[in-house]
């Protein structure tokens, strides 16, 4: 199972949902590949400075981390691709429209899921049709406070225990 996670530039938001699945799937014995991109990726930066450390607070690390632009071929490889947008979606969707089964904002994927019971991706895909969740959006931290960081930092971490229960 590969979960590719989008952001606007790769280097605050989908680099730390990344780095903290690897983190937790390793934690739990699983065998599991992340990855991220962004959908205006600032390609060859490093992580924001801020966000690698809240993500080192949260478990996870930023060592070798290069930010890249998502393509159709990045979509394509993906078992499952999670935006912090539906802004973010819908571009993926633009360049991958065969992933709609499997592309979700991270925040729709959970609230899908506790919202129908759902015990797979494919169970999020079919609740769609039945069940609407509130927000689906997650900030994007850059250039705020450090404060800002750490809670959209913490509010992907607690987001992804779900996620990794549904694989």
């Amino acid at each position: 199972m590969h979960v590719l996670f989008v952001c606007t530039g790769n280097i605050c938001r989908s680099p730390t949902a990344e780095r903290l699945t690897t983190a937790y799937a390793h934690e739990a014995g699983m065998e599991l590949t992340s990855s991220s991109a962004g959908t205006h990726g600032l390609t060859g930066h490093p992580m924001d400075p801020t966000a690698a450390t809240v993500l080192h607070q949260l478990g996870g690390e930023s060592d070798g981390f290069l930010a890249r632009r998502i393509t159709p071929r990045i979509a394509g490889d993906a078992d499952l691709v999670l935006t912090m947008t539906a802004t973010h979606r819908d571009a993926v969707l633009a360049i991958a429209p065969r992933k709609l089964r499997t592309t979700f904002t991270l925040l729709e994927a959970v609230g899908l899921a506790e919202a129908s019971g759902a015990k797979s991706i494919a169970d999020i895909a079919d609740a769609r049709a039945h069940h609407s969740v509130g927000t689906l959006d997650i900030d994007d931290p850059y250039r705020r406070t450090h404060d800002v960081y750490e809670e959209i930092g913490q509010q992907i971490a607690d987001a992804l225990p779900a996620i990794l229960r549904l694989l």
